[in-house]
């Protein structure tokens, strides 16, 4: 064995010009996949977005329809990126940290300029944040016992929070904008609700894991026993 991977060698066994250089070139071009392109499109679009919703003093319907298409933008690519990341094996390093990245970023923007102009309770802005926050750090709290997966809960509640922010930028007023409060009521509770469940799984993995993890040690001790005697 040559050490050399096959994508350098060109199949032929021979290492192909350039060898290690060659073979980051392709790993490099891996990072530039269709899926990484949308998360970071979804990146470059949280200043713009911010740009467009506070223009003019935060009022002018105008701007607020065209922020709204930003936003509308931003959840789109959101659904499509990891769609097609698992479907085409576009799965990278670079996306598994930066998506999550862009979903906060754009949502936190939004709800934070929304409170900030007083067309949104900072209590609601407190609740989806804090909730995404605790997530995070429960996240790192089991990630050594294994990863819980993402429910359809969750991705209920994604869709109503996407959809009652949205509501909530374009400047609507009569029965559409009593309406928006009642779907922003029904995000909140999904947050909420989403993250109590999340909270249980996350106990539950830690207990199995701690309990699998005692459950080797005592085998392993047993094992050095039994090998002294």
């Amino acid at each position: 064995m040559t050490g050399v991977p096959a994508s350098a060698t060109g199949g032929s066994g021979r290492p192909a010009p350039g060898g290690k250089l060659g073979a980051a070139a392709v790993n490099q071009a891996s990072l530039w996949n269709i899926a990484n392109i949308l998360t970071m499109l979804r990146l470059v679009l949280v200043p713009g977005f911010v740009a467009l919703l506070l223009a003019d003093g935060g009022y002018d319907p105008v701007w607020r329809a065209w922020a709204w298409a930003a936003f509308a933008v931003a959840m789109i690519t959101d659904v499509f990126d990891g769609h097609l990341a698992r479907t085409y094996n576009l799965v990278t390093d670079f996306g598994k940290i930066a998506d999550p990245i862009a979903d906060k970023a754009i949502m936190g923007a939004a709800l934070i300029c929304l409170s900030s102009l007083g067309d949104l309770p900072w209590w609601v802005t407190g609740v989806i944040l804090g909730r995404e926050l605790g997530i995070t750090l429960l996240r790192f709290w089991v990630i050594r016992y294994g990863v819980i997966p993402a429910s359809r809960g969750g991705k209920m509640k994604t869709l109503a929070q996407g959809t009652a922010v949205g509501m909530y930028v374009l400047a609507l007023t009569g029965p559409l904008a009593t309406f928006r409060f009642w779907v922003m009521a029904v995000a909140v509770a999904l947050t909420v609700l989403t993250g109590l469940d999340y909270v249980k799984q996350a106990v539950v993995l830690r207990r199995q894991g701690m309990a699998a993890e005692r459950a080797a040690r005592d085998e392993r001790d047993e094992r050095e026993a039994a090998a002294e005697q």
